[in-house]
């Protein structure tokens, strides 16, 4: 518990993790906002098709916050401080502190996780708000096993971040590859051209935990391929398995170096 809450403790005290909490909390209404003016449009013209979906798309899109959370929970460990402070890098105080490398990651992940719970939490109520305030009598009915799915999404994508982090001890990589990813162009997207083993990347398959619930088990890119259920085993799967190399990688490094 003590490692724990000296995790929190680090993660608030990072400037940038502040960044976070504000992309997280607001990207997904302003998402949300900008999807809701072009349904109200579309609403009034009489061709609207997405209503259900207004919400969980910013939902989907607006990752970005628990990504760079991640990425700084580890990357942070990494950084050489200052000389006044000795010019080392966190990380070795760290594991003075905690003997257990084991331990040290756990307490790492579980304050990633309860921060990124809470976070989506947030970003929700200004989502459903920004639904509400737009589109009035229109605004759809949000499902609670949506939202959760929601929360699952968001951890899951916050502890991948952190895994691959973790693996390659620098988070510029990490940060550009996932924030691309999830903001400009999606690599399952691209790669389902080619196969649809696309659709088991786990942003594709973590997805469908709460949003393509419209069609049927089709194949179609914006038609739903696995269960809600299924697609979050699959995106858990990959969390676990990174988790596991990025365990094994970290305990055998000679993170003094």
């Amino acid at each position: 518990m003590r490692a724990f809450n000296a995790e929190l403790s680090k993660l608030f005290s990072l400037p940038g993790i502040w960044l976070a909490f504000l992309i997280g909390a607001f990207a997904p209404a302003v998402i949300t906002a900008l999807d809701s003016i072009a349904q109200k449009e579309e609403i009034i013209a009489g061709v609207s098709t997405r209503l259900s979906e207004v919400g969980y798309i910013g939902l989907g899109l607006g990752v970005q916050g628990v990504i760079i959370l991640g990425v700084l929970a580890v990357s942070s460990e990494y950084l050489t401080e200052s000389s006044e402070s000795g010019g080392g890098q966190q990380i070795t105080t760290s594991l003075t502190v905690v003997s257990s490398r084991l331990h040290f990651l756990l307490a790492k992940v579980g304050a990633v996780t309860v921060i990124s719970i809470l976070l989506c939490i947030v970003a929700i109520m200004t989502t459903v708000l920004a639904t509400h305030l737009i589109l009035g009598e229109y605004a759809p009915a949000f499902e609670w096993s949506r939202l959760i799915g929601a929360v699952c999404y968001w951890t899951f994508t916050a502890l991948l971040a952190l895994g691959i982090t973790l693996l390659t001890k620098n988070g510029i990589i990490p940060l550009a590859v996932l924030i691309i990813n999830s903001s400009v162009v999606s690599f399952s997207v691209l790669l389902y051209r080619v196969t649809k083993l696309a659709f088991y990347l786990p942003d594709r398959a973590g997805a469908e935990m709460f949003m393509f619930t419209s069609g049927t088990l089709t194949g179609s890119l914006f038609d739903r391929y696995h269960t809600p259920f299924t697609g979050g085993l699959v995106m858990f799967a990959w969390v676990v398995v990174i988790f596991i190399v990025a365990a094994i990688v970290f305990h055998r490094r000679d993170v003094a170096s």
